[in-house]
């Protein structure tokens, strides 16, 4: 007999301890204990006090479909704080730093949470409908909220105050209700990108960067938010995004006040229409139409600019409205370090040559000069750009030929103008890992691949119109530097971040075991480590290349796809009742993953050969069997049994096979290592749709 969870449960850091039983006079110690207690429909009550590692608490933590999380709804949280940070993998964002994540109709109410890492996120909503209420978000280094996939949460009452990026983040196609929440001191108060739609209403933003930035194609709702003492802008609408402001049917009710520049600020050729809102006519910029509540249109002045140090010279580039790079340009352009042709245009597609590549860094950068001059033969001091040429040579941005020329008038490449950036600026620490992203990394020059992982973790690399297309040995184009300038700049901290989608953001998360550093396997080890779905030894270590045996294989089945009964259970003759794998073992084999052998054993202690994990997984997965001639694939399919052979096909096909270091080896009856299995479950997550897919050689694809 199961028994049920209790419906209430206790936490306590301070007089807790997770030996006890969750009652009020025996609360836990950790939220962790409590969640793993915890069934659908338990509330999990907080006694003031800080939840964090050192109190024992595991991040992320994850709240469970229906689970309540409740702390002091009244106070906002206030002295109740959830303080840490753990890895996982997103399906749509890749590796993350959260703090908590959470599932369908959970709830989180009433406490205070930090993530104190770089990057780091306080709440993570991925595809599920949750309710964070009356919290507060604070000190995250990026924001509070971020939803995603297809979340549609309810995000009331809670305050964001002072997080590094943004307040609330809602992308992909992630929609929900918004309301009655506060944001201040930020960046952006709601981010929203993508193809979002959510319905914000009753927010308060006040003094943030901006209040609310929409890029990508996403179509917000805005209903009675104030928007007031931004540094910059109310509204930013970016690319082809169209914020609804109201109708004569649902007026907007959005109040803009005392912002700095702009009440709407729209960089899009799509014209966004305002009825019912309350904001300066002066401060608009873009196609903007102001109406009444019967639907008559209010003229807008010309706005009349307001001073800034670095103005953006009006209508000075008639050939960037709507480019995907306009934003980036208009940055430059607006701090004087690069401007257009005297015809007006800026032709950002057009290729930068070398010289004025150098006269672009030799405007937009004063670092220290680290060489003496070089005297090039073909750069003469009458040359248009030779001091430019000369100051650029020796902060060390950008070097000669060995036959001492310069080659000014030659366009200079994207992978060029990368490590010419990360060298100039002394950026260093790049991770190879990060190469992986790119599909085309193979033209990478060895020269580069340190530069150009610096490049891409410093968020510098902005990749027009495929993010994953590095295109390091084409020409780069004037949009092209300007957006690479432009995020250089952002990384040393002297222009503010813009919402695009070109911006290549990749995580490379910190080993989670100390032995897999460089491993051929290890970005399969750490995607499953960081969904808790593998884990290593005491000592911290993964063991990679040691045998896996099948009682061991069957609880990683169970941890990684939790099977669901198919056929009746098995009494195996050699897995006694109190073995440590029964379960597993027994619900892995009703959910088709594993059988055991004629004579009634399972045979747990012995070795899981690479035969048949890719049988076990076909069979579970319930892939139908592949056409043989898939099996071409291998050097060695001789190997592979006659009544084998369509289902080593059917793996081929679906990409389940990994073999390092030869791929066009099976090595079909070879004892498979801890490694090759963790690789080759990774593959059947991503078939089953459950994680994202990764890069490896070592992929067998037909």
């Amino acid at each position: 007999m199961v028994q049920s969870a209790p419906s209430l449960l206790y936490v306590n850091p301070t007089s807790g301890n997770d030996s006890g039983t969750g009652a009020q006079n025996s609360p836990f110690k950790t939220i962790t204990r409590a969640l793993k207690q915890a069934a659908s429909g338990t509330r999990i009550q907080l006694s003031t006090g800080t939840y964090q590692d050192t109190s024992g608490e595991i991040f992320p933590l994850v709240i469970p479909a229906g689970v309540v999380v409740l702390g002091n709804e009244a106070t906002k949280g206030q002295g109740i704080l959830i303080q840490g940070s753990g890895r996982t993998l997103s399906p749509t964002f890749a590796g993350q730093n959260i703090t908590i994540r959470m599932e369908n109709n959970a709830q989180l109410r009433g406490v205070t949470v930090t993530n104190p890492v770089s990057r780091g996120t306080a709440v993570w909503i991925e595809s599920t409908n949750p309710v964070v209420a009356n919290c507060t978000f604070t000190q995250c280094l990026r924001e509070g909220v971020f939803a995603t996939g297809t979340a549609k949460p309810t995000v009331i009452d809670n305050v964001a105050v002072q997080n590094s990026a943004n307040g609330f983040s809602i992308v992909r196609d992630a929609k929900g209700e918004w309301r009655g929440n506060v944001c201040r001191d930020t960046g952006f108060g709601f981010a929203v990108g993508d193809n979002a739609a959510p319905l914000l209403i009753g927010n308060q933003l006040a003094d943030n960067r901006a209040g609310v930035v929409v890029g990508g194609a996403a179509r917000p709702v805005l209903r009675n938010n104030l928007l007031e003492r931004c540094q910059q802008t109310g509204l930013v609408v970016l690319e082809r995004a169209l914020p609804d402001l109201g109708n004569t049917q649902d007026l907007g009710g959005n109040i803009f006040r005392s912002n700095t520049q702009f009440d709407i600020q729209n960089s899009t050729n799509l014209t966004v229409i305002c009825v019912g809102n309350e904001l300066d006519l002066q401060k608009l910029q873009g196609p903007i139409e102001i109406r009444q509540a019967d639907g008559s249109v209010i003229p807008t002045p010309s706005p009349t600019p307001t001073p800034t140090p670095t103005p953006t010279p009006p209508g000075a580039l008639n050939d960037i409205k709507g480019h995907w790079a306009e934003q980036f340009i208009l940055g430059l352009v607006g701090q004087g370090y690069i401007s257009g042709f005297p015809d007006g245009s800026f032709k950002p597609d057009a290729p930068l040559t070398r010289a004025q590549y150098a006269a672009l860094i030799a405007r937009t950068f004063d670092q220290d000069l680290i060489r003496p001059a070089t005297n090039f033969i073909d750069v003469p001091p009458s040359f248009w750009a030779y001091n430019a040429i000369i100051k650029a040579n020796r902060m060390g941005f950008i070097s000669g030929f060995p036959d001492n020329s310069f080659r000014p008038d030659q366009n200079l490449t994207r992978v060029q103008a990368i490590v010419s950036l990360v060298n100039g600026l002394n950026f260093t620490g790049g991770v190879l890992d990060v190469l992986r992203y790119y599909r085309d990394r193979v033209p990478i020059p060895d020269y580069a691949r340190d530069e150009v992982a610096t490049a891409t973790q410093r968020r510098m690399v902005v990749n027009y119109p495929l993010l994953t297309e590095l295109n390091p040995m084409r020409d780069i184009t004037r949009a092209e530097v300007s957006a690479l300038i432009y995020q250089a700049l952002v990384a040393l901290s002297r222009l503010p971040a813009l919402v695009s989608p070109y911006i290549v953001q990749v995580d490379v998360p910190p080993p989670l075991f100390t032995d897999i550093t460089g491993h051929w396997a290890a970005e399969f080890i750490q995607g499953l480590g960081s969904q808790n779905l593998i884990s290593g030894f005491e000592d911290g270590s993964f063991r990679p290349d040691i045998g896996i045996n099948r009682a061991q294989y069957a609880a990683l089945i169970v941890s990684a796809f939790n099977p669901t009964p198919l056929r009746d259970p098995i009494r195996f003759s050699d897995v006694p009742a109190d073995y440590w794998a029964r379960p597993a073992i027994e619900q892995a084999y009703r959910g088709g993953f594993i059988s055991g052998f004629p004579d009634g054993t399972f045979k747990p202690n012995d070795s899981v050969l690479r035969l048949q994990v890719l049988l076990s997984l076909v069979s579970g997965l319930k892939i139908s069997p592949g056409d043989v001639s898939a099996l071409s694939a291998y050097d060695d399919r001789n190997a592979i049994p006659p009544n084998a052979q369509d289902e080593v096909a059917a793996a081929t096909k679906a990409r389940l096979v990994v073999n390092h270091p030869n791929v066009r080896q099976l090595n079909p009856q070879r004892a498979a290592t801890r490694a090759e299995v963790a690789s080759m479950v990774y593959q059947g997550l991503v078939r089953s749709g459950r994680i994202a897919a990764v890069y490896s050689p070592y992929i067998v694809s037909v």
